[in-house]
């Protein structure tokens, strides 16, 4: 009878520093965190002989926790690699969000780590070799199964990150990068199974193979799966999906967000007379409900979660009036306060008089009369800076346009969100606002044609006359498929975390 031998393999993407079980707007707990999967590792170790654990990037942003950390505590280790260290992680992938707080935390971070940061496709502009490790590796089990682990990353980060944080680096296409690289591997290292790490997802149906985004390469993983040969199993993530399939004969899967969930494959695999042959692979997200947090890692974190409750609960300033949201949805359609005073706060800052910006999430409350940092940072979680672009009246009607498609109608003529910003991924980011400009959305009329009137100081925007534009770093680089913004000359950068400059004003 054949020999046979299993592996489990344990996956993390989109982590985004929620490492303790708790919602920091609330302060409610919460079935999520780095503890009560430290648990799930600790229980896997225990019953299985043999078992790799990833994490496939977007780790170290995301949380207050990491915001106060960067500001306040960088002399110390980062609590997110202390506890993958803490873990014995086999390998990291850099998501897109690991470049949020500047190279310099990266490296930090990188430097810190007990294992290695795969992302074949980062390379440094001047020599063209990774950057930030190696671009591979191959793991020995007891038993002499052979696996090798490649990662690499989306590509598209140039088009979302400040250029001073990536400055240097050249991202390689991710496919090619990493067709290349499986070959090399299958060839040279002859594992006996491969294992592609992706910070990135699925831009067709993984069942239908229909499209469901923009082919812009953002999410390459099914052209991925189509085109390379030599992937036993690809983890993805990135679009904060929750998802498991078969794409040509490659295991696919993509275990949600925030440490919500997390990846699980079983893998058999029968000993042949000099190798190892892969039997059978299957993969589940599976949920931290009910999970008991590990006692080691909340020890570790009670220093820096203190000093971090103590700043979210600090109170910055008191307003007369109602900033609350009740309906995020309410809060896009008609002028909202809230979002009143976040034009007024990049206005102030900027020095000009029109002004872009976002209802980040569905769950922002805004702010009631007392206002702490807690409100800041979950009303205003990502460590954006703002830019003011010189932009023509022919760009701003395009980002307006762009922004109209946010909506459609519903049957009965009522105005709803536009399913595409829902599925398969919310982007309800993707929808701004703008101030210091006065125009009209006509829903009903086709996608490009639904700003009807567009005037500045009551006179009506001019195609070819410049004008100048505060908003944030994202959509400056032509974040959210707004490439009319890119390559637009820079009037000025304010290098201050938004959240900063919204505390001080």
């Amino acid at each position: 009878m054949a020999k046979t031998s299993s592996l489990t393999l344990l996956y993390t993407s989109d982590v985004h520093g929620n490492a303790m079980p708790i919602l920091y707007g609330t302060n409610e707990p919460a079935d999520i965190g780095l503890a009560k999967y430290a648990t799930i590792v600790k229980e896997a170790r225990e019953a299985n002989e043999h078992v790799i654990v990833i994490d496939n990037g977007d780790l170290i942003q995301g949380t207050p926790l990491m915001t106060h950390y960067v500001k306040k505590h960088r002399d110390k280790e980062n609590p997110m690699i202390g506890i993958m260290n803490h873990l014995q992680i086999d390998a990291g992938v850099i998501g897109n969000h690991e470049f949020n707080f500047g190279e310099k935390v990266l490296s930090e971070a990188i430097h810190q780590s007990n294992y290695p940061w795969l992302s074949a496709n980062i390379v440094n502009s001047s020599s063209n070799k990774p950057r930030f490790g190696p671009p591979y590796i191959v793991k020995t089990l007891e038993n002499g199964i052979r696996v090798a682990i490649v990662g690499v990353t989306t590509h598209f980060i140039p088009n979302w990150e400040s250029p001073h944080h990536i400055k240097g680096l050249t991202f390689l296409d991710a496919c090619n990068t990493l067709e290349k690289w499986v070959k090399h591997i299958r060839s040279e290292e002859k594992p006996d199974i491969l294992i592609a790490s992706y910070h990135g997802g699925f831009e067709r149906d993984i069942e239908s193979g229909e499209k469901t985004e923009k082919l812009t390469g953002e999410n390459q993983a099914y052209q991925m799966c189509e085109q390379i040969e030599g992937i036993d199993i690809l983890l993805t993530g990135h679009q904060h999906r929750k998802l498991v399939g078969e794409i040509n004969g490659k295991l696919v899967i993509q275990p949600g967000n925030n440490c919500q969930t997390y990846g699980q494959v079983q893998i058999v695999m029968e000993q042949l007379a000099d190798n190892w042959k892969l039997i059978s692979k299957n993969a589940s997200v599976n949920t931290l409900e009910g999970i008991q947090p590990d006692k080691e890692i909340l020890s570790y974190m009670n220093e820096i979660e203190e000093s971090t409750q103590e700043w979210l609960d600090e109170p910055i300033g008191h307003i007369d009036g109602d900033m609350t949201i009740d309906d995020s949805f309410h809060a896009r359609i008609h002028k909202h306060p809230f979002i009143q005073f976040i034009q007024d706060v990049q206005m102030e800052e900027s020095g000009v008089d029109i002004s872009v910006t976002a209802l980040l999430n569905n769950v922002s409350t805004g702010f009631s009369q007392t206002v702490t940092m807690r409100d800041i940072v979950s009303n205003y979680m990502y460590p954006n800076t703002l830019v003011v672009l010189e932009l023509t009246g022919r760009d701003i009607k395009e980002a307006l346009e762009k922004g109209a498609e946010y909506f459609s109608l519903d049957t009965n003529g009522k105005i709803m969100v536009n399913p595409a910003y829902v599925k398969p991924k919310p982007q309800h980011y993707n929808y701004d606002m703008w101030e210091g400009i006065e125009y009209h959305i006509n829903v009903a009329k086709p996608f490009g044609s639904r700003i009807e009137s567009l005037t500045y100081h009551d006179t009506d925007i001019k195609e070819n006359k410049t004008y100048r534009v505060v908003l944030n770093n994202y959509r400056a680089s032509g974040g959210g498929n707004y490439s009319m913004f890119q390559n637009k000359r820079v009037i000025k950068e304010i290098q201050k975390d938004t959240v900063d400059i919204i505390r001080e004003y």
